[in-house]
């Protein structure tokens, strides 16, 4: 009896990729051309206009693209994908496609960096108008999408301070106003969380992060209806945001792991946060899967599992971050999460570095607050890691 519905560790190894394979490979080539001729005339202008399927211009598609492409749309639910050069392009583009001067996009404050940057810099100038609410306070949030706007945009969990909001209920005011909304998947990953299954019209990943997994590859993902990512396509076909191929064959090798990856992470994170929370040098500890956190309950109804990623604040704000970092043996101090291996840093110098002191005091983000991207190394040997540094640190703190 033929499975016709495999559990999500299977299709991140086989989903999208058959149709790609050539010459009896078991892996799908790296495809580097940038065009692809035709004899056929008529053959030519059906493939150029979409009437039949194929390629013209690496520009548009590519194969060893759309392999990608279509392994991360089976992960997630949605009829169509399209991916982009960078995780920021596929955000840019998708605001880029649907806002013009005169709309309105309401969203939380405590976005990634980037993202918060286009909605306070570059969509105001744009005549775009922007609300930004309390991350979390979902009243604000339905009473703000209610006023009307054309876009609602989610990222949770949140960079850094991993933050949730509930998606299947943001997406119900989203509809009822007439709002596309818009979630970025980035710090779930399609393994944990499944925003289109809870209602989102549209969710973006930067591939760069957990889908490629190795450090090794830039890449932007959105995934959606046939008819709403078919309109994101045309802007990024015109405006020119396109994945390289090798970085698409990077990230595909990557996908292959996912599952893996991210329950070992999953579970690394868990337990450092928790041994986190028993250091007197921590001030607090910012993790959805800790009972602790203000969003718990939400986090653990639409999320199979917390994720890789945390925060905590640190006593002494940027002169601990200072002396702690250094003495890290086994973690990269990097601007970039997602990774096998344990990456940290400060979001004064990762997520945030484009926002000054004052705007990330405004998202509630302390200057003495570190970000980890939990990796799959042995958890034992990351715990005694940070005990020696903290152990470091408090021996400076007792001569001072």
């Amino acid at each position: 009896m033929t499975n016709t519905n495999p559990k999500m560790g299977t299709k991140a190894v086989w989903a999208g990729e058959k149709d790609y394979l050539v010459h009896g490979a078991t892996q799908v080539p790296v495809v580097l051309s940038v065009a692809y001729g035709y004899d056929d005339m008529d053959e030519w202008y059906d493939v150029a206009i979409g009437k039949k399927k194929g390629h013209i211009y690496g520009r548009n598609t590519n194969p060893t693209v759309q392999a990608f492409e279509d392994k991360i749309k089976i992960l997630e639910g949605a009829e169509a994908a399209t991916s982009f050069s960078t995780g920021m392009a596929a955000i840019s583009n998708t605001l880029s496609t649907f806002l013009v001067p005169g709309d309105r996009i309401v969203s939380i404050k405590d976005t990634y960096g980037g993202t918060n940057k286009i909605f306070t810099e570059f969509l105001p100038r744009q005549e775009i108008e922007v609300a930004l609410c309390e991350t979390g306070n979902h009243d604000q949030i339905e009473r703000e999408v209610a006023k009307g706007c054309k876009i609602l945009y989610l990222e949770t969990p949140t960079n850094p301070t991993v933050k949730i909001t509930d998606i299947e209920l943001m997406a119900k005011a989203g509809r009822a106003a007439g709002a596309l909304v818009v979630v970025d998947n980035t710090f779930a990953t399609p393994m944990n969380q499944n925003p289109l299954s809870l209602g989102a019209d549209l969710v973006i990943h930067s591939a760069t992060k957990f889908l490629g997994g190795h450090a090794d590859a830039l890449g932007g993902v959105v995934c959606g209806s046939k008819e709403l990512v078919e309109k994101i396509y045309h802007f990024r076909e015109i405006n020119g945001a396109t994945m390289d191929p090798m970085a698409a064959y990077l990230i595909l090798r990557g996908m292959k792991t996912l599952h893996l990856r991210v329950r070992q992470q999953c579970e690394n994170a868990m337990t450092l946060a928790k041994y986190l929370q028993t250091k007197e040098i921590v001030e607090a500890v910012y993790y959805p899967g800790l009972e602790t956190h203000p969003h718990h309950d939400v986090a653990k109804k639409q999320m199979k599992n917390f994720g890789g990623m945390l925060s905590f604040a640190v006593k002494g704000g940027v002169d601990t971050v200072r002396d702690l970092l250094p003495k890290l043996q086994y973690a990269n101090r990097a601007a970039n999460l997602g990774a096998v291996e344990t990456t940290v840093g400060p979001a004064r110098t990762t997520s945030h570095v484009e926002c000054t002191p004052e705007e990330r005091a405004a998202m509630g983000i302390p200057e003495g607050l570190i970000r980890i991207s939990c990796g799959i190394e042995e958890i034992e040997d990351i715990i005694a890691d940070f005990e020696q540094a903290f152990n470091h640190v408090e021996s400076i703190l007792k001569v001072n």
